[in-house]
């Protein structure tokens, strides 16, 4: 028997938890190392899952298939494609970083009106959503994914509502309110959607008989799935709806900057570097792959409301006035090129997507970490209590710099290549909207620079001037992350090698080739190219 790797990838997170919610109350600093250790061995299967995978092999590999509710056709079944290896990396890649950064973020508070928080539950809920989100990447089954896909909301409910930020304004009540109504906000528009999707489906067990994604695709490939066309697009629309919530999608988008601006900094990038990937990684997966014709009926709209969540997040982003809900706002606007390359249904834009969302997730964590290390210090979130901070803290100014200057896609960092790609592959389909598409990055330039201007430029504030720089821990956080923005910038055929063939097999559900050129090539003999 094989050793089951995609399962043991998942488990030792699983694990983690349950051992650092275990570790006794007083021993706080043993179950932040504990919690390091777990996310570190998990990183190491993630590598393992990568160095096994063959790019040029089978659609799905390391696959797994058990029994699991007889009764109703549920099977425990796990098998990667290249997109899923390359975001269970960036997952096991993160978690990490997040755990370093918010090292601090649940110790008990020194002031006596407050309450202790739990350190080791802090821990324990992040190594869980790891876990969580890790087998939804794997899960080939569309009921044991839905299990995961709705089940990481409860950890995640606790770490907004019940570790929030503490550079709040006003009053500890008031603090705990707004943590409690972000907490609220994000369970109830992702539960909707499950429930939609719960829907869905049953309806699609009904049709198919079976849950399996591959005995699916297999029936249809055969001929043996007859799917009326009404049917396929209200369960395409019962999918598509929650992944366009945990996305987000606008106008299922309002949840984000509450959830974010309230929770820590390292729960911040958990939120929208993490677990929001998962539904856009399922509109590839389950989406294109069950339904290919509904897909393809339903674009002209998603293409729509992706320019607007691209247009209109960056509008929002450069009038924001709190850090937290910038960055909010611009992983809004990001998402919405994410979705744009998966329905310009070229192959560009799908490599594009998928390389999208791997570099959205390094580039949020660099800035985010940064900004959460900036707001910690001074005890506020506003950008107008900051100013001149490059003078008293050079190196906190320029990682900061970095991670702006990859969140606007600057060439050479790894966000240029897949926003390119997105561009490229929307062009050549829909020209329109590719032009269009174009005013997100101009609006990118304008909140980024503008942000970094009014925080680290100018006259030092009375409030910044004893800032202290970061310290080593933070650099260990952030540095690694500029690196790989670099790195991947320079050289992203790392992961397009693994992306790719997973990106001609989805265009193949859907049964769509690249557009050619309108321009005529010349050929080697001379003459024109039909």
């Amino acid at each position: 028997m094989n050793f089951p790797l995609l399962t043991v990838t998942a488990a030792v997170p699983a694990v983690g938890a349950i051992l650092t919610a275990a570790v006794p109350a007083s021993r706080r600093t043993a179950a932040k190392w504990l919690a390091l250790l777990f996310s570190l061995a998990t990183l190491a299967l993630a590598v393992l899952v990568a160095i096994r995978f063959e790019p040029g092999g089978d659609r799905y590999q390391l696959t797994e298939s058990r029994s699991w509710i007889a009764d109703f056709g549920v099977r425990y079944e796990l098998g990667v494609d290249g997109i899923g290896v390359v975001l269970i990396g960036l997952t096991a890649l993160l978690i990490p970083f997040v755990i370093a950064a918010g090292w601090h973020d649940a110790d008990p508070l020194e002031t006596s009106s407050s309450r202790w928080r739990p350190t080791q539950g802090f821990f324990a809920l992040i190594l869980l959503v790891e876990a969580m989100v890790i087998i939804s990447f794997e899960a080939t089954d569309v009921f044991l994914f839905y299990i995961f896909f709705e089940a990481m909301l409860i950890p995640m409910y606790f770490l907004i509502g019940g570790f929030g930020d503490r550079a709040h304004s006003g009053s500890d009540e008031n603090a705990a309110a707004q943590r409690s109504y972000a907490a609220v906000k994000f369970l109830l528009y992702n539960l909707v959607g499950g429930l939609i999707m719960l829907a869905a489906v049953i309806g699609l067990y009904v049709v198919a008989g079976n849950f399996s994604l591959q005995e699916i695709a297999a029936a249809r490939a055969a001929g043996t799935l007859d799917m009326a066309t009404n049917t396929e697009r209200l369960l395409f629309l019962g999918f598509f709806f929650a992944f366009a919530v945990k996305a987000p999608l606008w106008p299922l988008h309002t949840w984000l900057p509450n959830a974010m601006g309230e929770a820590t900094a390292p729960v911040a990038v958990l939120i929208t570097a993490v677990v929001d990937k998962v539904g856009t990684f399922a509109m590839l997966r389950f989406c294109l792959g069950l339904f290919p014709e509904a897909s393809k009926w339903a674009t002209p709209v998603i293409l729509v409301l992706a320019l607007i969540s691209i247009v209109y997040g960056a509008l929002v982003a450069v009038g924001q006035r709190d850090i937290k809900r910038l960055v909010a706002y611009a992983s809004i606007s990001h998402f919405g090129f994410i979705i744009l390359g998966i329905f310009a249904m070229t192959s560009q834009g799908q490599s594009g997507a998928t390389l999208y969302m791997v570099n959205h997730g390094l580039s949020t964590a660099a800035l985010m970490l940064v900004a959460g290390f900036l707001i910690s210090r001074r005890g506020s979130r506003l950008i107008a209590d900051y100013g001149g901070v490059q003078k008293v803290a050079p190196v906190l100014a320029g990682t900061f710099l970095i991670g702006g200057l990859a969140t606007l896609s600057l060439p050479g960092l790894a966000p240029f290549v897949s926003e390119f790609l997105v561009l490229v592959g929307t062009f050549a389909r829909y020209p329109v909207v590719g032009i269009i598409a174009t005013l997100g990055i101009v609006l990118a330039a304008l909140y980024t620079l503008v942000l970094y201007q009014r925080t680290m430029t100018g006259p030092v504030k009375e409030e910044v001037r004893t800032m202290p720089d970061l310290r080593l821990r933070e650099v260990l956080v952030v540095a690694p992350l500029i690196a790989l923005l670099i790195g991947l910038g320079v050289y992203p055929k790392v992961l397009t090698d693994i992306v790719n063939p997973a990106v001609e097999h989805t265009m193949s559900d859907v049964k769509q080739t690249d557009p050619k050129p309108e321009v005529a090539v010349e050929a080697k003999n001379g003459e024109a190219a039909k």
